[in-house]
């Protein structure tokens, strides 16, 4: 036999009373749900970080390194930002070249590019954080039973979100 579906709250959780209006609650609720995960993230990923070895580099600059640790293969910049949909890349260049001067990053020029890996002191931080992201956030999700297809259809629901938040903004900036 099987329960009822659980009310709604009468009072809902949203990002900004203004901005719930009407058909806007939902977005609201999910708006507000986007805040504070994003939050939680830049600050897990900062203490991760830390707990590995390397409480200097911003959020940014740890997703960065991630990102050009990524399968071990060469990036350029435009790889990069492409990869964590950063339109701003003079952002991601400061990063880079922060990482390059931690040591953490090598670079290698050819022609106009500009190649980006890992150090092995880079790819040495990089396992540390992803250990300690085992031990204090997987084993986590474990404990409330939440993985495998559960997580993965999040993430496909969040990228979907981000392709709607992308045409939304090109919608604003031709208005």
């Amino acid at each position: 036999m099987s329960l009822p579906p659980k009310a709604l709250p009468a009072r809902r959780i949203v990002s900004s009373r203004h901005l719930a209006e009407g058909e806007g609650w939902e977005a609201s609720e999910l708006e507000y749900g986007l805040i504070i995960a994003f939050n939680a993230f830049t600050r897990w990923m900062s203490r991760c970080m830390a707990a590995a070895g390397n409480a200097d580099l911003t959020p940014l600059e740890i997703l960065v390194l991630h990102n050009t640790n990524h399968r071990s293969r060469e990036k350029r910049l435009t790889d990069i930002c492409f990869l964590l949909n950063i339109e701003d890349t003079h952002t991601v260049n400061y990063a880079l070249k922060k990482l390059l001067k931690s040591e953490l990053l090598v670079a290698e020029k050819r022609g106009k590019e500009v190649f980006y890996r890992t150090s092995d002191t880079g790819a040495a931080l990089c396992e540390a954080y992803r250990a300690i992201r085992e031990t204090c956030f997987l084993d986590g999700l474990n404990r409330i039973n939440l993985g495998g297809d559960d997580l993965r259809k999040v993430a496909a629901s969040l990228r979907t979100m981000s392709g709607q938040y992308d045409q939304a903004s090109r919608a604003a900036a031709s208005l």
